[in-house]
């Protein structure tokens, strides 16, 4: 079995792990603020995915949002980078939309990622080069669209914020839509399978982002940070990911003009890990 295969494969027993214990008691408690929710679910999970990849992979080093890789510091050999339940409050609050995600590196090079829509049995996967696929379904690579014709996800916080929302504004009110789905790995999947055109965030951790950059960027999605620039599995940043024309337009129409200030943001906000 190869390790992409077996990444699929202890994904789906995690998710299969998760529905049999929903109706037990949740332990549930808070990180950085009263909003960013941590349970004892989110912990077992990372510890089953932990402990399958050290028994099989011992040489392998982990990345997980609960805690483990804190003093990976370089990207060689196989690095797994891991998000047990992305979509926390959603899976306290509606026990839906959520999903584990988990983004494989390879020397510092993206060698497959793995979203699993845990509550609708969707596998979104990738192997870097081979293509992206839902299930066992390929994914076609994406159309071009502009924003006027584009729906994007959009954390609607960003709209409220004095220092953001004349950023994000003009994005929302020229879009055909806008939509906020409170998981950036299902947020990445959506973008690759054309449920939406990009999304646009100003602040996500490498669990967060690894897996979906991988396999949206298999289906020609272009992603970086909100400056342009490629992403790195050891740093948290900005994002942006669309379609190719979808994204220069953002970037080069309505992100530019900010430049200065996302800049600051950058080097204010974003620190290694």
């Amino acid at each position: 079995m190869s390790i992409y295969q077996f990444a699929k494969s202890i994904v789906l027993l995690a998710g299969q792990r998760i529905r049999e214990e929903l109706s037990q008691e949740l332990i549930i408690e808070t990180k950085s603020n009263p909003n960013d929710l941590v349970t004892n679910m989110d912990k077992e999970t990372e510890a089953f995915l932990v402990s399958q990849i050290n028994e099989h992979y011992p040489e392998h080093r982990i990345i997980g949002e609960e805690g483990h890789g804190q003093d990976v510091t370089d990207t060689e050999g196989y690095l797994w980078v891991i998000d047990p339940i992305d979509g926390t409050l959603n899976f306290v609050h509606q026990q839906q939309n959520f999903a584990i995600s988990i983004g494989i590196f390879h020397d510092g090079k993206k060698y497959a990622g793995v979203i699993y829509d845990v509550m609708n049995d969707k596998l979104y996967h990738a192997e870097a080069g081979h293509g992206a696929y839902l299930n066992d379904q390929p994914l076609p690579v994406l159309k071009d669209t502009e924003l006027v014709t584009s729906i994007i996800s959009m954390n609607p916080n960003w709209l409220t914020k004095e220092r953001t929302r004349d950023m994000y504004a003009p994005i929302v009110q020229a879009a055909r839509s806008a939509r906020s789905y409170g998981s950036a790995a299902l947020d990445f999947a959506y973008v690759a399978t054309g449920i939406i055109d990009s999304y646009i965030t100003l602040r996500l951790h490498p669990w967060d982002f690894s897996g979906g950059m991988i396999i949206a960027e298999e289906v020609g999605a272009v992603v970086s940070n909100q400056l342009g620039e490629k992403l790195d599995p050891l740093h948290s940043s900005s994002i942006l990911v669309a379609n190719p024309a979808l994204h220069q337009e953002l970037l080069n129409d309505y992100l530019s003009p900010y430049r200065a200030r996302l800049n600051e943001i950058h080097q204010g906000q974003f620190s290694r890990r």
